[in-house]
């Protein structure tokens, strides 16, 4: 059985962890944005179907294109930030089974033709694995300001053409200026928004 994490390591991955939008200029490293794939990759997905790729930005031009697809409000913290990854699903997860799932027929379960259910499990289990890519960066002393706010079809045009992959999320990552960081905002008791049965 597991012990609970110390309370230093909660502080880190949860409570005083923020979303950020003002960066340093210290630059991250490609064994790092390594480290924060290799602990994200081991999070549960439904029959282990791993939908996410990650585009990770970082060099100028692409830095500039993707500057021009994203929100006014969300283009500074791009501009400043090291790396801004881009978080996407892949529409042919499903093809993947004989590595992922090997031996239990889980390409079977799923029908080309049934968009809404492949899309419906590749942005959930997408999305699962974007909080998994998120605390994975915290846990290595990364911060992370992850966002909406961009032209969809523009990024997936941009970065992901000729692939099944469409983007679900941004997510800015380096090392924060904290001397710029908001104010926390108010969260939910649990009284408010969860019940025991």
């Amino acid at each position: 059985m597991s012990e609970p994490l110390a309370a230093s390591a909660l502080a880190a991955l949860f409570t005083e962890a923020r979303t950020h939008r003002a960066w340093t200029d210290r630059p991250v490293s490609d064994d790092t944005l390594r480290a924060v794939y290799d602990l994200t990759k081991w999070g549960p997905t439904s029959s282990n179907c791993c939908p996410l790729r990650l585009v990770f930005v970082r060099s100028p031009e692409p830095k500039a294109t993707l500057l021009d697809l994203v929100s006014r409000g969300n283009r500074a913290s791009v501009e400043a930030a090291p790396v801004t990854a881009l978080l996407a699903m892949d529409l042919a997860f499903y093809e993947h089974f004989d590595l992922l799932a090997p031996g239990t027929g889980a390409k079977s379960w799923f029908d080309p033709a049934d968009e809404r259910g492949i899309s419906d499990t590749a942005l959930r289990n997408s999305a699962l694995q974007g909080g998994y890519f998120i605390l994975a960066a915290r846990a290595l002393g990364l911060d992370c300001g992850p966002m909406g706010g961009f032209d969809a079809e523009g990024i997936n045009a941009a970065f992901f053409a000729d692939t099944p992959y469409k983007i679900s999320f941004i997510c800015a990552l380096g090392y924060a200026d904290a001397s710029k960081v908001r104010p926390r905002a108010g969260r939910f008791d649990f009284d408010q928004v969860a019940q025991i049965l």
